[in-house]
């Protein structure tokens, strides 16, 4: 029997909730789908609900007669400023009222290592470490993750916040050896937040079990998230095809790679 009658998931259409449509189906009876852009043909246990996150209206009314809502909608990287602020922040606090006013009282929200991304490699840092923002997009995500912080406190609505790092379906690059996390795993991190006991406001991080490790997730033990996979198996060809980089550039340094080194976006040389 499912845990859920419905599961809101925004962002569906995307190379992340893509993967959750089909990984999330055995939780629940149905499956909201929601995005701005198509989503394709629908499955027999699926709703598709188009609508953009910065229509408040629309958004809250997706929110009805859910009992979860996993929240991978938004800007999907660094990007100029309003569109960060539409759909990020302000679709985000649509979200929150949506499940404020139609009683949901789970939410698992895709965080990101770009929350925490001018700390450095070596600090090991865990959930209590202070944000570090390495652009818009990852102040976009410290953002909500206060908006849930306060929609708990005050209202109880819980809150998985998942700090994801890189999930591609392997890695690029070598800093990807250690942040990479697989499709598959991503999946089981998002169903371990919707069926573990408790959650109330958990910041977990997002990664397989890769050979380096660079930071402390003791404080999400609680959620039961186990990686089943590594980078292990990419790292001959990973090694082969890309130089050792500099250890002194940002995008080594940092949690955040290439984003610590980006311009702002709403420069014209960005553009």
């Amino acid at each position: 029997m499912p845990l859920y009658e419905r599961i809101l998931i925004t962002g569906a259409a995307g190379r992340l909730g893509s993967q959750l449509r089909a990984g999330l189906a055995p939780l629940a009876r149905t499956l909201r789908l929601g995005d701005r852009e198509p989503l394709g043909e629908r499955a027999a246990n699926e709703e598709h609900s188009i609508f953009d996150l910065a229509d408040s209206g629309a958004t809250i009314a997706a929110t009805k007669d859910c009992d979860a809502i996993v929240h991978f909608g938004g800007a999907p990287y660094e990007r100029p400023w309003q569109e960060v602020l539409d759909s990020t922040i302000r679709g985000s606090y649509h979200i929150y009222e949506g499940a404020r006013e139609h009683g949901v009282k789970r939410i698992v929200f895709a965080s990101s290592v770009h929350a925490i991304g001018f700390h450095e490699v070596e600090a090991q840092i865990d959930a209590n470490a202070p944000v570090r923002p390495d652009g818009l997009y990852g102040v976009s995500k410290t953002f909500v993750e206060s908006l849930s912080r306060l929609y708990w406190d005050k209202f109880g609505i819980e809150t998985a916040c998942l700090r994801i790092f890189s999930s591609m379906p392997e890695p690029a690059d070598r800093r990807m050896l250690w942040s990479y996390l697989s499709y598959g795993d991503c999946v089981r991190l998002v169903e371990a937040a919707l069926t573990a006991p408790r959650v109330g406001h958990t910041i977990s991080f997002g990664m397989s079990n890769n050979r380096v490790k660079t930071v402390d997730n003791r404080l999400a033990n609680h959620l039961g998230y186990q990686p089943q996979d590594s980078s292990e198996p990419f790292r001959a060809r990973v090694e082969e095809k890309t130089a050792v980089p500099d250890p002194n550039a940002a995008s080594v340094r940092f949690l955040g790679g290439m984003f610590c080194e980006f311009a702002h976006p709403d420069d014209p040389t960005a553009r």
